[in-house]
């Protein structure tokens, strides 16, 4: 069975070595001249793929964030430069043998239906390399092209912009700092980019203001007691609680976590609906920048004028000099038909925010635009594995429904953009990271038992309920096991703190696994009772 993967980012590699394990034939079609997608960064912006600024480090930590049978190296730091990011990606690339089956400089100009689509599920793809078009037939489809490529910048929404004088421009051209020296900087949005680039441009700008409409939840990479924020966040008994608890109690218990750092509230950045699951931002230098002046959060923008800014509920104006607009992405498809994908405002009906819902055949998959509260390595991956098995049959239990409308089942992507656009009817996507990979994973036969475990091996089904959900706990059985998924488990500790003890002998692993002793049996009485 031939699959054409569209992309050689994180997704396209995790879609193609999933091919490969289930015996299909995938071929990678890559426009640039390199693997990596929005981790291979490049001083110039080039047309068509993600643009990089070099300071970019990941947001989830490696352990989290590692393909399931192919940990990080050790001696890599815990959250990753963009450069050692892309260097995993390509030992990976390297390890599973799937260069010969990318195809570098090959652009995907259009995927349409075969004629026969109804009986057979095939497609006509049409590619472009070095000016030649070529069309092939192939069974099968992983889009993996991502959504951080073109730009959303709606300036129809800002007042006035015409008729500043000042620069303004959007986020995804930002390199590098040097063009702040002494300006006054407004950054508009409080996305991820938006913290960034605001961080950045504080150190050589005069004055940097944020403006955010909704505020935002912050998080800080360095977490309790010095761990990795979701090496802490993102446990089994963690997922337990937040989905069991009654709503109001649940929506305490996070205003309680995220405040745990600092008052929000205090510090002008308390979530208009404090209620609303929304997508956190990681930045450790954020809150020190405006205890110290150096960053100033005002509200959304009410209109430009020749060289100033007016905020709601503000009156009075704020001289600029720069304006940097972080308001996200657009995601599209521009080589498939839009009866395929139907793209309206920022939302695309998809079973499981995977397969159209409207296929005859479900011969065609979207691959990585989810955004839940974790890696996003971990989820393409489990995606790919179960699209792969999917295409050969073998995923029964968790094959997409033929035309159904995914609004009533509750399977709408919705992706908003970053930034303090930030119009009240865009939703964030509301899915748990942990409950997704589990649904994904039940469908193939891949979720862990920690039940069962605790039969045959108690010290791993504590670790992997109390402890972190690291992606390994995925490859203890089922399809696609791994034998060396339990050691990678019990040795994620000593992974995590390999490069932080440099000072000192290493030690045991971690305090935090011998508190599962304590706290294990406690509890276990819950998981018993909630089916875990």
């Amino acid at each position: 069975m031939r699959v054409a993967v569209v992309g050689a980012g994180v997704s396209g590699l995790a879609a193609t070595k999933c091919c490969l394990d289930e015996g299909l034939e995938p071929t990678c079609f890559e426009q640039s001249q390199d693997i990596g997608g929005l981790w291979r960064y490049t001083e110039h912006i080039e047309a068509g793929r993600p643009s990089l600024y070099p300071s970019v480090i990941s947001n989830t930590s490696k352990e989290m964030s590692a393909f399931s049978d192919f940990p990080f190296p050790e001696d890599f730091p815990v959250f990753l430069p963009n450069a050692q990011l892309l260097d995993y990606l390509r030992h990976y690339t390297e390890h599973f043998s799937l260069r010969e089956h990318i195809k570098l400089g090959t652009t995907v100009v259009s995927i349409r239906k075969h004629p026969d689509f109804a009986t057979t599920g095939q497609w006509n793809v049409v590619t472009e390399a070095d000016g030649k078009q070529t069309s092939d037939v192939f069974d099968a489809v992983m889009v993996c092209s991502g959504n951080f490529s073109e730009p959303s910048l709606p300036l129809h929404c800002f007042p006035g912009i015409e008729r500043f004088r000042g620069q303004y421009f959007h986020s995804r051209q930002y390199k590098h700092p040097d063009l702040f020296q002494g300006k006054r900087v407004l950054v508009v949005g409080m996305g991820n980019s938006g913290v960034d680039i605001a961080v950045e441009a504080s150190r050589v700008a005069a004055k940097v203001t944020i403006s955010t409409t909704r505020g935002a939840w912050l998080l800080g990479r360095v977490f309790e007691h010095g761990y990795p924020w979701d090496m802490v966040l993102n446990t089994r008994l963690m997922s337990l609680i937040k989905t069991n608890l009654p709503r109001p109690l649940s929506q305490w218990l996070i205003n309680y976590q995220v405040n745990q750092r600092f008052n929000h509230e205090n510090y002008g950045i308390q979530p208009e609906k404090s209620c609303l699951v929304r997508e956190p931002v990681l930045s450790d230098d954020l809150p020190s920048y405006i205890l110290t002046g150096r960053i100033t959060i005002k509200p959304g923008v009410k209109e430009f004028k020749d060289n100033a800014v007016v905020f709601h509920n503000y009156p009075e104006e704020e001289p600029i000099d720069i304006v940097v607009f972080c308001t996200g992405y657009n995601f599209s498809f521009p080589f498939l038909e839009e009866s395929v994908v139907r793209v309206e405002n920022k939302h695309a009906s998809l079973y499981k925010y995977v397969f159209p819902t409207h296929l005859q055949k479900p011969t065609l998959a979207v691959l990585g635009l989810i955004k839940p509260l974790g890696g996003i390595m971990p989820v393409a991956e489990m995606q790919a594995r179960w699209v792969s098995r999917v295409f050969k049959g073998r995923g029964a239990n968790g094959s997409p429904p033929v035309s159904q409308n995914a609004a009533q089942t509750g399977h709408v992507l919705s992706i908003p953009p970053e930034g303090s656009l930030e119009i009240p009817e865009l939703r964030m996507l509301k899915t748990e990271w942990l409950s997704y990979l589990d649904t994904l994973a039940s469908f193939i036969g891949a979720k862990p038992s920690v039940l069962g475990l605790l039969c045959t091996d108690p010290w791993l089904a504590l670790t992997i309920f109390f402890g972190p959900c690291s992606p390994y706990q995925y490859r203890l059985g089922g399809p696609g096991r791994w034998e060396g998924a339990r050691q990678a488990i019990l040795t994620q500790w000593d992974r995590v703190l390999k490069p932080t003890r440099t000072r000192v002998p290493a030690g045991s692993s971690s305090s935090f696994p011998s508190l599962l002793t304590v706290v294990g049996f406690l509890l276990l009485l819950a998981a018993v009772i909630f089916g875990f």
